[in-house]
């Protein structure tokens, strides 16, 4: 055995591996800290900052300008959507008149008042001729008075909803070509008015009309959340408010919300589509039973007729369409979606 191979015992060799791993891991550390700890780090860090920073006093004016117009466009946000959710608070209880403006009637509440007298001797005289029951007959005309006028003021409010969405990108896309073109705010909003279809060429006639009053473009524009109370007569009005106060390129901001309606007209046609198929599913479920019981009663009248002649039938009747009402509501929440 040579001396070298003497020397290398167990234990030196233990102790010469834990020093190199030592070393090893030493270096690993300083070479990780090193930065921080000679401070180049921070010095690194502190050139960046300064080199970042305006050099000269047009760069701090611009800078200035900017973080004040930033300020004052997320000022101008707060204040609006607390003032949006005290209106959408008003909207929750608006009233009969409020929304027959809304639907585009014309009517004064002696008008309605007359449309449910109407409507409930009619109800009442179809229901007494086909059934010959005065219960029946009183309460079809409790719902023809009180029901029937409600349901078609709303179903008016929501067609001429749908209406506006469609046509208002039509008439962004004409201010944002009228303001490319060099026209005013104003001007453009007065040919929407002129050339855009019903029902948007209505709110921006009043949007004018409210002008020769002495109010202002902005708080003009502002108002048509209250007559059209939609997420895009909102953004419409925001747009508008803070191109308004805080200045910038309007052309840009309503192009850009054009694009947005767009989109979103976009998305509900799709949402439309994809709930197609769970809404005609959902119309045959309901219609299965009712045409079930017609097929039965033209095959076997004397059978099914002991529904209708016994109170028990009568009974299970009221019972079965409790239920199918209960199903059609829960079918109706489900393959019905907000957007």
């Amino acid at each position: 055995m040579s001396g070298f191979e003497q020397f290398m015992t167990p234990a030196v060799t233990g102790t010469a591996v834990a020093i190199l791993v030592m070393l090893s891991v030493g270096g690993i550390i300083f070479g990780l800290f090193l930065p921080s700890l000679s401070g180049t780090k921070r010095r690194d860090e502190r050139m960046t900052a300064v080199s970042a920073r305006p050099q000269n006093e047009n760069q701090r004016k611009q800078v200035r300008d900017t973080n004040r117009r930033k300020k004052s466009i997320q000022d101008q946000l707060k204040d609006f959507e607390e003032r949006q959710k005290a209106k959408q608070e008003r909207q929750q209880n608006i009233s009969l008149k409020v929304k027959m403006e809304q639907a585009g009637l014309t009517w004064e509440m002696r008008h309605f008042v007359i449309f449910s007298v109407v409507s409930a001797i009619i109800f009442m005289a179809i229901s007494f001729v086909a059934s010959g029951n005065i219960l029946i007959a009183v309460a079809f005309a409790f719902a023809g008075g009180f029901g029937f006028p409600r349901w078609y003021v709303g179903s008016k409010r929501k067609r001429r909803f749908n209406a506006f969405l469609e046509e208002l990108p039509n008439g962004v896309d004409i201010i944002v070509r009228g303001v490319k073109a060099g026209l005013p705010l104003g001007d453009c909003v007065k040919v929407v008015a002129r050339e855009a279809r019903e029902p948007v060429a209505t709110e921006f006639r009043k949007i004018t009309e409210t002008q020769v009053m002495g109010i202002s473009l902005a708080e003009a524009i502002s108002k048509m959340p209250e007559r059209v109370p939609l997420p895009e007569t909102n953004f419409l009005a925001i747009v508008v408010s803070i191109q308004q106060k805080a200045g910038g390129g309007l052309a840009e901001a309503l192009g850009n919300l054009s694009k947005v309606l767009r989109e979103r007209k976009a998305m509900k046609a799709k949402i439309k589509a994809l709930s197609s198929e769970a809404k005609s599913s959902a119309g045959i479920i309901g219609s299965l039973p009712f045409a079930v019981g017609g097929i039965l009663f033209l095959i076997a009248p004397d059978y099914m007729m002991i529904l209708f002649t016994s109170s028990s039938g009568k009974l299970i009747i009221a019972g079965c369409l409790f239920w199918m009402f209960c199903g059609i509501m829960v079918m109706r929440a489900m393959i019905n979606f907000d957007f």
